[in-house]
C-alpha cells in the first residue's frame, strides 16, 4: 500500500492543481507579515521594495523533499542573489523549528512561520491529499506574480522554474 500511495504522488495523480483562489500569472499577491527563523518580522511590501521576491511553500522542515528543495535553493542562492532577488520559504513549521532546519543545512535565506496557515490560504495554496501544497512564486518587484510552478514531486525543479522566471525580469 505504501508503495501505491508514493507512486501515485510521484507522479502527480493525486495533485489537485490550481485551487480556487489559487494565485495565478498576472494577479497581484496580498501583503502579509509573518516571523522569520530569527524571530524578526517579515513584510512582504518591505521586501518587494528591495526587488523581486520568491516566495515557496512547502509541507514540512527536515523532511525529504522539503530538504532537498531547501537545498536546491541553497545551492543556487547566488544566483538569485546576483539578479537582485529575495528567496522566501514558508510552511507551518514554528520559529524554532526553521531555525534548526536553517542552520543544519545552512540555508542562507528567510524561512517563514505561518503556523495558522494564513499567508497559504491568502495565497491559495491547495493541499495534495492530506499534505499541505508545494507551490513557488515568483513576484516582481510591484507584487505580481510573474510565475507560479505547482508540484509536490518535483522538489528541486522548484529552483528551476524560479530561476528561470527570474532571468526574464
Amino acid at each position: 500500500m505504501k508503495t501505491y500511495i508514493a507512486m501515485l504522488l510521484t507522479f502527480g495523480l493525486f495533485s489537485f492543481g490550481t485551487a480556487k483562489g489559487q494565485l495565478k500569472t498576472g494577479d497581484k499577491a496580498p501583503d502579509f507579515e509573518l516571523k522569520d527563523q530569527d524571530g524578526q518580522s517579515f513584510k512582504l511590501s518591505s521586501a518587494l521594495a528591495k526587488g523581486p521576491v520568491v516566495v515557496y511553500f512547502y509541507p514540512k522542515d527536515d523532511t525529504p523533499g522539503c530538504t532537498k528543495e531547501a537545498c536546491s535553493f541553497r545551492d543556487s542562492f547566488e544566483q538569485f542573489k546576483d539578479a537582485g532577488a529575495q528567496v522566501v520559504g514558508i510552511s507551518s513549521d514554528n520559529v524554532a523549528s526553521h531555525k534548526q532546519f536553517a542552520e543544519k543545512y545552512k540555508l542562507p535565506f528567510t524561512l517563514l512561520a505561518d503556523t495558522d496557515n494564513k499567508v497559504r490560504k491568502q495565497f491559495g495554496v491547495p493541499k495534495t491529499m492530506m499534505l499541505p501544497g508545494r507551490v513557488t512564486y515568483v513576484l516582481d518587484r510591484n507584487g505580481v506574480v510573474v510565475h507560479e510552478f505547482n508540484s509536490m514531486s518535483q522538489a528541486t525543479q522548484h529552483v528551476d522554474e524560479a530561476i528561470a522566471a527570474i532571468r526574464k525580469l
